[in-house]
């Protein structure tokens, strides 16, 4: 398998981003898994310090590990949200692809303080662990919220997402760029969408110079993902969308069959009602790259 740093160089190059789908149970990890398998596109698993301690950290990389080798297509394995050295040292010695190194709460020099430390923590394990730093307010939990409010003010700058990665000698940023964790219940509904902030995100781009991660995408409006995507994401998280579908997936079942408590009689229709989700992101952020491979076998 090609490591994650090519496939991003690749995926820039041919207009398309990479989908971080996170995972807390294995039908969510099958979920994940079973769409790149279809779409035919690599496809990063998450996972946040939370979902870590119910999964296991250990477990989900012997997991991946076995998946990857099954299916034709790059699964890896990201710690999302790490929010200490320490878990972020487990993770890379547990064999993840890459971290995030999360210190975004901390003001802006403990922040780069902090995460330099880290990176140099993680490659001292893993040299071509890939690290990614985060700048910006984007809120926490991937949840329903009762309101997101998103301030103009927040979003990370150009010229701090430049002295960040200069500082800490990241692979990859996470900037606040209108882009929020959770969704609302109008979102939820498909009455409301994010907006990005398309200017803003082509700006730290090229003052940063280095791949950029969108986080909290649930409820993000299409048409701005696949502008974002031209301005320089590489990386789009989706975390809030599966857990809506495998909730309302489950609940339908075990309506359906009141009697039954056999797991997997119960759990595959949830593993199917994730799986759509995840594929109709991987299809849209892949959306250039197929094209271009389309017209390239017809031309």
């Amino acid at each position: 398998m090609d490591s994650l740093r090519n496939i991003l160089t690749r995926l820039q190059q041919q207009g398309a981003a990479l989908g971080h789908f996170n995972v807390a149970d294995l039908v969510l990890l099958k979920a994940v898994v079973a769409a790149a398998d279809e779409v035919k596109v690599p496809v990063i698993v998450g996972a946040s310090e939370g979902e870590r301690n119910f999964f296991g950290t250990s477990e989900l990389a012997a997991l991946v590990k076995v998946m990857r080798e099954e299916h034709g297509v790059p699964v890896f394995l990201n710690a999302d949200h790490t929010h200490s050295r320490a878990k972020a040292e487990e993770a890379a010695r547990a064999g993840f692809d890459s971290v995030v190194i999360d210190f975004s709460a901390l003001p802006f020099d403990k922040n780069v303080a902090s995460t330099k430390e880290t990176v140099e923590a993680i490659k001292a394990i893993n040299p071509a662990i890939i690290a990614e730093g985060e700048i910006g307010n984007i809120g926490t939990g991937s949840e329903i919220h009762e309101t997101v409010s998103i301030d103009s003010r927040t979003l990370s700058t150009p010229e701090e997402a430049r002295q960040f990665v200069d500082f800490t000698g990241i692979d990859v940023l996470a900037p606040a760029v209108g882009n929020m964790h959770g969704m609302v219940q109008s979102m939820v509904q498909g009455k409301t969408k994010k907006r990005l902030n398309i200017e803003r995100i082509a700006q730290i781009k090229k003052a940063s110079g280095v791949f950029l991660t969108l986080h909290g995408g649930s409820g993000t409006d299409d048409g701005d993902f696949v502008r974002a995507i031209a301005a320089g994401i590489n990386i789009i998280h989706i975390n809030t969308e599966l857990r809506v579908a495998w909730r309302r997936s489950l609940e339908g079942s075990l309506t359906s069959q009141p009697n039954e408590v056999v797991p997997y009689r119960i759990l595959p229709p949830v593993v199917d009602a994730v799986k759509q989700v995840v594929s109709s992101r991987l299809s849209l952020f892949n959306a250039q790259r197929t094209s271009d491979k389309m017209h390239m076998s017809t031309g």
